[in-house]
């Protein structure tokens, strides 16, 4: 989810937040995307893309503003990584799937509204079974600033390339604790790597103890598989990659992500 990096603790903000350039798009219009960024799905159709925040299969329970399509939108140096990466996964029977790209400042600032609201009980037994939602913010959970909104950070994990699809849950009807046996979980196309996604958990780490041996191999065959192509992943989620040599290191863009093919 988030680029837990920034800050510790809310005190933080403000001087977060003003070391960087936000680019802001005043319309909502397919033409306030910016020409250096790119479309996932034009550079490689076969990536597959579950984009959690442009539905209600999020921790949030809602579509999260901002993300008006869901379409993974990214920097086109790293949407050209990605196919990459994607080649050689195919090579072993797998291929990507994201979860979250580019991240709008706007789904930003509502991620850190939702972590003042009380809590929600669904939202809580599936996302942070062993937090309180008070405990998000000064743990690191939730940011102001997130790497995604920089366009070169992606949320993935990796699928047996025969998957088939399966049907979006919602906070309320998912099947367990993101850190419960894989049979317990909300259903995923993903290989078994040890928790759910958007996870606020220690198991979620990257390096994790208590992992089992496929757990173990199959988030190494994610990291490993990134590496090569320059992405360096965040050690507390294992899902969290950022390209090495980001084209916009201090730029905070916040564009809505439209339909892609919108008229222009």
């Amino acid at each position: 989810m988030m680029d837990r990096t920034f800050l510790g603790s809310s005190s933080a903000l403000l001087p977060a937040i003003f070391l960087y350039v936000v680019v802001s798009a005043a319309a909502s219009s397919a033409e306030d995307m910016p020409k250096a960024f790119v479309y996932l799905a034009d550079i490689d159709p076969s990536i597959e893309q579950d984009m959690r925040y442009a539905g209600a299969d999020n921790f949030t329970g809602r579509t999260v503003p901002g993300y008006d399509a869901p379409e993974c939108v990214l920097v086109r140096q790293a949407a050209e990584a990605l196919k990459a990466v994607q080649a050689d996964v195919k090579a072993k029977g797998l291929s990507l799937k994201v979860y979250d790209c580019y991240r709008p400042a706007e789904a930003v600032a509502a991620f850190v509204a939702w972590s003042k609201v009380p809590d929600d009980a669904d939202s809580k037994a599936v996302h942070y079974p062993a937090l309180a939602k008070t405990a998000l913010f000064p743990q690191g959970y939730i940011a102001a600033v997130s790497s995604h909104s920089r366009g070169a950070t992606m949320d993935l994990t990796l699928v047996p390339l025969d998957a088939e699809s399966v049907q979006p849950a919602t906070v309320g009807n998912a099947l367990g604790a993101c850190t419960a046996p894989a049979a317990d979980r909300e259903a995923d196309t993903s290989i078994d790597m040890g928790t759910g996604f958007d996870c606020f958990d220690v198991k979620a780490n990257t390096a994790a103890s208590g992992l089992t041996p496929e757990e173990r191999d199959n988030r190494k065959t994610l990291v490993d598989a990134m590496a090569r192509h320059d992405f360096k992943n965040y050690e507390k989620e294992w899902w969290h990659f950022t390209l090495a040599n980001e084209p916009y290191p201090d730029t905070v863009f916040d564009f809505p992500i439209e339909p892609r093919g919108s008229s222009k």
